[in-house]
Parts: C-alpha cells; sequence; structure tokens
C-alpha cells in the first residue's frame, strides 16, 4: 500500500501493524471483533495500518475452539482448549515467516491485541498441567516479532488506554520513523549527523546517559563502517525511546531551551517560563503548557537551533499527547 495523507492536515501517515480485530475485522474465534475506537479512528488519521491475525491467516476457521498457552512458563505449549490439538510448532514456523514478511512493509511499531495467546505482549494465561491457570507469558507471534524487531515500538490495547503508555507508544513510533526516513532519504552520514542533531533534545529528555554515548558515537563516526554506525545509532536510539522521559528530566530540557533565550527576554519573562516548568516538574500543569511558551519565543525570535528540533514538536497536535504529563 502506497503512503497516505490526511486530508484534514496533509502529514504523511506512518506505517504500523495493528492485531486485525482491533479495527472491527471479524477473525475472533466466536466470528467477532475487539475495534478499538481509539485505535481505528483517532490514530487511523495519522497510521496506516497492517492488520494481522495471527491464528486465522495460520490457517484456523472462524468460529473455532479456543486456543490457549499450557504447560512450561519457559517454553508453552499452543493448544486447543477443548481437544487438546498442539499447535505450537507450526505456530512458531508461520509466525517466523509472517514477521520476515512484515520485514518488507517496513513498520514504525505495532499495536498487539492484549492477552491473545498468539499476540499478546505480556500477562497471556499460561495454563498448568491441571489445566489451572498459573503463570503468565508472550504469544507466539508477538514473542516472534519483538525477538526479530527489538527497536520497534510495541504496546497491546490495554495499555493503550493509559495516556503514560500511550503518549511513550506514540513518541517511540515517531522517533522511529525519523529513522525510516533518514535511511529512505540514503543514510548518508551527514544526514545522521543532521538527524542526530534534530533528536538531541528529545533523547536528552528519555535519557542523559544515551545522549552522551549517542554523542560520542557520531563524533566518532568516521571510524566506524556505515552499516556499524547504522547499527550502534539505531539500538541506542530506541534504547533511549524505551526509558521514560520523567518530569525532572523534562525539566532540564526546557531550561536548556531557555538558556537560548538569554538576551531576547526579559526578567519577568524569563521568571514567568521558570514558574510554568517548576509547576510542570510537580505535576501542577501538563508539559504542553511550556513547550506552547518556549515554541512561541522560538518563532518569534527565530531561533534556528531550536526551530528544527523534534522535542518541541514530536507528533500532531489533534493527538493531544503533551495535555497530559
Amino acid at each position: 500500500m502506497k503512503p497516505k495523507t490526511t486530508g484534514a492536515t496533509g502529514i504523511k501517515t506512518i506505517k504500523i501493524g495493528v492485531s486485525a480485530c482491533l479495527l472491527g475485522i471479524r477473525v475472533r474465534y466466536d466470528g467477532g471483533h475487539k475495534r478499538d475506537r481509539y485505535i481505528a479512528e483517532t490514530l487511523g488519521q495519522f497510521f496506516e495500518y497492517v492488520p494481522v491475525c495471527p491464528e486465522v491467516e495460520y490457517g484456523l476457521p472462524i468460529p473455532r475452539e479456543t486456543i490457549r498457552l499450557a504447560g512450561d512458563p519457559a517454553s508453552p505449549r499452543l493448544i486447543t482448549s477443548r481437544t487438546g490439538v498442539d499447535h505450537t510448532e507450526a505456530m512458531r514456523r508461520w509466525s517466523d515467516a509472517r514477521v520476515n514478511d512484515l520485514a518488507r512493509e517496513n513498520l514504525a511499531g505495532f499495536i498487539f491485541k492484549s492477552r491473545s495467546p498468539s499476540s499478546g505482549l505480556k500477562g497471556v494465561t499460561i495454563y498448568n498441567d491441571r489445566g489451572k491457570p498459573g503463570k503468565s507469558g508472550s504469544g507466539i507471534f508477538a514473542a516472534a516479532f519483538i525477538r526479530q524487531n527489538p527497536s520497534i515500538p510495541v504496546i497491546d490495547d490495554e495499555r493503550l488506554q493509559d495516556p503514560a503508555f500511550r503518549e511513550h507508544f506514540i513518541d517511540g513510533v515517531f522517533i522511529y520513523a525519523r529513522w525510516q526516513d533518514f535511511l529512505k532519504a540514503g543514510g548518508r552520514f551527514c544526514d545522521l549527523v543532521s538527524l542526530h542533531t534534530d533528536l538531541k533534545l528529545v533523547i536528552l529528555a528519555h535519557s542523559p546517559k544515551h545522549y552522551t554515548v549517542l554523542g560520542r558515537l557520531v563524533a566518532e563516526g568516521a571510524a566506524h563502517s556505515r552499516c556499524e554506525l547504522h547499527a550502534s545509532y539505531l539500538r541506542l536510539l530506541m534504547a533511549a525511546a524505551k526509558l521514560r522521559a520523567t518530569g525532572r528530566k523534562h525539566e532540564n530540557v526546557l531550561l536548556h531551551c531557555l538558556g537560548y533565550f538569554k538576551k531576547q527576554l526579559t526578567a519577568d519573562e524569563k521568571a514567568e517560563i521558570i514558574e510554568i516548568i517548576g509547576a510542570c516538574r510537580k505535576g501542577y500543569v501538563p508539559l504542553i503548557v511550556p513547550l506552547t511558551m518556549i515554541n512561541h519565543y522560538v518563532r518569534k525570535y527565530r531561533v534556528a537551533r531550536l526551530l528544527r528540533q523534534h522535542y518541541l514538536n514530536p507528533s500532531p497536535i489533534e493527538l493531544m499527547l503533551r495535555n497530559c504529563t
């Protein structure tokens, strides 16, 4: 499928995978679905979905007997709940092949169906030898996807309901999409320097440690082959993106931004922003408030080093992601 743009915003959508039932496709064991309105309608404005239903694509019928994970929690079996037919090895082979196929789709994220024995990220019930619920684990397809794509952001529909988890996931998707754009443009070293410059503050907000390591990696880039440099940068970038951006980290970045306006702002203007940043760190006001103030001055004074910063405009405003933090 070709990349599409939204009619309202004109923003190019990003391709991500999704469990098919969450879009309202009737692939459940009982012929039903689990349509999620936020996924289908709100995120659907910006994401181009690649739907996947492991059980149906693998070959199970609709309707069908339910399946579940059972046995050793370290290596559970996938069996039908009533007749005990074992689909483990066949589903593992199918999952590995499907994940390989998905590599051609250039996904920037994946939303899985929670608690599914094939697609659950975590918390999937594993039944013991007596048929009783025991420990929990991951669905077979979800585990295969994560194993082959450790850097791609993933989430399930349950965690997507939590504003903090939702924002963290979507942040990761847009960061990964920036990396994909860099590769599509040719992946030259000069472009990596430019990408890193644009991402500096968002990296700092997630992990000061990774900010330092990535800066050193780019500075020493000439000492590495292109393949090694790309692999190392992506691994460290997405490792940073997986870490939570806390109120204190945001405060550090916002004060860093304020440092670019030493000559332009009056003492009262600086004091007002510092007060709002402090309130944001304490959770009294959402992050969007100091970000809006900083962005106002960035545009007013045309501060070149901040105009392109991903941190200040990480995702479409319609998603209202900074309203909850």
